[in-house]
């Protein structure tokens, strides 16, 4: 276990996120936090540049499921509706649902990814789960407390600076 809020990696968004080059390195798995990493905390619709990097995900060799803390009905409706697995109620950052979602797909920690928006439960679940950790932005920060907490990521985000695209 590794208690680290450096993310390997930072993307502008998960659009970004090339698959292949996640292949390349050997990964097998992408977890993908949900709300405002694949849709904002307002919406359950992803924008079409979002879907078709989903439905490219999905054709990939990179197996994908969507572990959220979130246990509201959307994230299930969501991942239905788009054919990807889901773990909700993941308790991100301990390892809970990242534990679940290894085991469910069968595949080592070193050949998963945890990618998601925040540092504090995302990067920092992933990288105590021994999984590798990408950061991705926001999407969108409607809120005072979405603000402030991304206020709070500031220091990490300048000690973590060049830890770009793969």
């Amino acid at each position: 276990m590794r208690i680290s809020l450096l993310p390997e990696m930072i993307y502008p968004a998960l659009t970004s996120l090339d698959l292949q080059a996640l292949e390349r390195r050997g990964l097998r798995l992408l977890m993908l936090d949900f709300d405002n990493t694949i849709v904002p905390y307002t919406t359950n619709e992803p924008t079409p540049e979002m879907e078709r990097w989903l439905r490219e995900a999905l054709s990939s060799q990179v197996q994908l499921c969507v572990v959220s803390n979130s246990k509201k009905p959307r994230v299930v409706q969501f991942c239905k509706k788009q054919g990807i697995p889901c773990i909700t109620h993941a308790r991100k950052p301990f390892s809970t649902g990242i534990s679940r979602c290894l085991q469910q797909f069968g595949v080592p920690p070193e050949a998963a990814a945890l990618c998601g928006d925040q540092i504090y439960t995302d990067v920092l679940g992933a990288n105590c789960a021994g999984v590798h950790s990408i950061l991705v932005s926001s999407i969108h920060n409607h809120n005072i407390w979405l603000k402030l907490r991304h206020v709070l990521e500031l220091p990490v985000l300048f000690f973590a600076k060049g830890r770009k695209v793969l």
